[in-house]
């Protein structure tokens, strides 16, 4: 029974929050800003329908007036809600090209501005890597990367494409890591409650210095303290849990 109203509701809300953000979209089309409104809506409201709390430490590091690229880690198509409930100002994504044929959501995705590549075409895939060059300086736009290039399900983090780093490295930004601990560890949409997610923005990481000879050194400094992270994260939220059941 939970499932079915959980389903529901969540039809409901994204029929309601496509749409208000596809209107969004049509009356100023590929603003920077349109991506953010859209991910906190969806995310703000989508939480408490799939019993998700998110608890977040380090967004003061997103304060900047410069641009920077967001690297996280991707887990399931929750994450739409968990980490879009912290989208930073003027801050677009990249996804793949078939997000577009997505009714309703792929529609509004586009016209919030955000980047679609095509993965298995490496020429579109370098183009689109241009076109965010030219958001991040040009446009004073942030971008955001889910750098393992599709999700993981909650089991540890996947090797990082090259992508954002080579953004990062070409335009002269630096890049801010986003930890989300692994929430899919116990998650059932059959229960109301589901636990909390537990958010960490790093500081940034300077990109100076570094070539596209060494973007493996940079990816794997920054996958390691990543994993770090979420393994820390994921210490926090057993003790949590421990604590809950003693009590």
């Amino acid at each position: 029974m939970i499932r079915l109203i959980r389903f529901c509701l969540l039809a409901i809300h994204f029929v309601i929050t496509s749409a208000v953000g596809l209107l969004i979209g049509l009356l100023r089309p590929f603003h920077p800003t349109n991506s953010r409104w859209c991910a906190h809506l969806y995310g703000k409201i989508g939480m408490p329908i799939i019993g998700i709390k998110t608890e977040v430490e380090g967004l003061e590091h997103f304060d900047s007036d410069k641009p920077y690229i967001v690297v996280a880690n991707h887990q399931s198509n929750w994450d739409l809600f968990i980490v879009g409930s912290i989208v930073p100002k003027r801050t677009v994504s990249v996804g793949k090209k078939s997000l577009k044929w997505v009714p309703l959501f792929g529609q509004l995705y586009w016209l919030a501005g955000n980047v679609l590549i095509d993965r298995g075409n490496p020429r579109k895939a370098m183009e689109a890597m241009a076109i965010t060059k030219e958001a991040l300086i040009a446009k004073n736009t942030n971008i955001w990367f889910f750098a393992e290039g599709t999700r993981n399900k909650g089991k540890n983090m996947l090797p990082f494409k090259k992508g954002a780093f080579v953004t990062a490295i070409n335009a002269g930004v630096p890049i801010i890591p986003v930890c989300c601990s692994s929430y899919l560890d116990g998650f059932d949409i059959n229960k109301w409650d589901n636990g909390v997610a537990r958010l960490r923005v790093l500081p940034a990481v300077s990109t100076a210095g570094y070539t596209q000879e060494n973007v493996q050194e940079l990816m794997d400094e920054l996958h390691a303290t990543m994993l770090n992270n979420i393994k820390e994260l994921d210490g926090l939220r057993n003790n949590q849990s421990e604590s809950a059941y003693n009590a």
